[in-house]
């Protein structure tokens, strides 16, 4: 699993990505500060097409479902495969535990179902810092819950996957621990695990990436993370820093990552740490990929997306 050094040097770092990055740190730093305004302006405005990501069109598959959460009902985007059903994917979004929502990955959430054989189920989490820490994982654990019950009635299959981006999957790493820990099961069977954060109180790579904004930089984790957790919050629980949890008994992951992502770090020392607690784990290292480039129209995102494509192709058949 350990990656080819070479994958680090900016001499592996194609023509096309790094005059992307050159043309993404330039428009980023054109838009306005977001920390200037409070989240839910932000969000307002990434709905309207102002932001660092592409806006894309609503599925017109898309059907949503409410289950029972721990404080209210739960939205669950649902988006099924034309063909039948192998498998479920529960996704969960990434934007800082603040930003996001689950409509904005519909085009690829389509693509999945349909080359995977997967029902793409994405949920609508609580967001903060209207909702702190422990909402939002609250409500993946209670739709992982709800998928163990019901996916089999629902969709005629229990092969159950789930991943997310940046918080989205760190989110999914904790509801695989709630759901061994609180709940005595390990249900899913793999998990595709594209730049997460996975230590709160900041690796080494974020902490010191600085001010360049290639969609994520130090103070955008520092600034996400203090509103996720409530004041005197201990970012070393486990429940939250999950990089310190007993990682045993987890299933197959693949963890994606940019050489010129601030949370760079945060990929290779959980995918070590998974792999040393007797898990599979696989690492796919993308040269001067930034933060989440998979949802950006590069040749290093087709084939990320790919290499995720063929790793829950062979987790749901294994």
């Amino acid at each position: 699993m350990t990656p080819d050094a070479s994958l680090f040097l900016d001499a592996a770092v194609s023509e096309e990505t790094a005059a992307f990055n050159t043309q993404l740190l330039a428009a980023i730093a054109a838009l306005p500060d977001q920390w200037s305004v409070p989240p839910h302006v932000v969000r307002q405005k990434r709905e309207e097409g102002i932001g660092p990501f592409p806006t894309h069109p609503l599925s017109p598959r898309a059907e949503t479902i409410e289950i029972p959460g721990v404080d209210g009902m739960i939205a669950l985007r649902v988006i099924r495969p034309q063909g039948p059903a192998r498998g479920v994917y529960l996704h969960i979004h990434g934007g800082g535990w603040t930003l996001g929502a689950p409509h904005h990955d519909d085009p690829r959430l389509e693509t999945m179902a349909d080359k995977n054989g997967l029902v793409a189920v994405a949920v609508k989490y609580r967001l903060a810092p209207e909702h702190p820490y422990p909402a939002g994982p609250d409500d993946c654990e209670a739709a992982a819950l709800w998928l163990v019950d019901n996916a089999p009635e629902r969709f005629g299959t229990s092969r159950l996957t789930i991943g997310g981006e940046s918080a989205g999957a760190h989110l999914s790493v904790a509801t695989l621990l709630r759901l061994r820990d609180r709940h005595g099961i390990t249900p899913f069977c793999g998990a595709n695990l594209v730049a997460g954060c996975y230590d709160l109180s900041l690796t080494p790579s974020a902490r010191r990436w600085g001010p360049d904004k290639l969609v994520l930089n130090t103070r955008d984790i520092t600034k996400f993370v203090g509103c996720f957790l409530p004041d005197g919050t201990d970012p070393a629980d486990p429940d939250i820093s999950v990089i310190h949890a007993d990682l045993g008994g987890l299933p197959p992951a693949l963890f994606s990552v940019g050489t010129k992502d601030a949370l760079l770090d945060d990929s290779l020392f959980m995918a070590a740490r998974w792999q040393a607690a007797g898990n599979t784990a696989e690492l796919a290292v993308f040269p001067g990929g930034c933060h989440v480039f998979q949802a950006f129209a590069i040749t290093i995102a087709r084939e990320s997306r790919d290499r995720m494509d063929r790793f829950l192709q062979s987790v749901v058949a294994a």
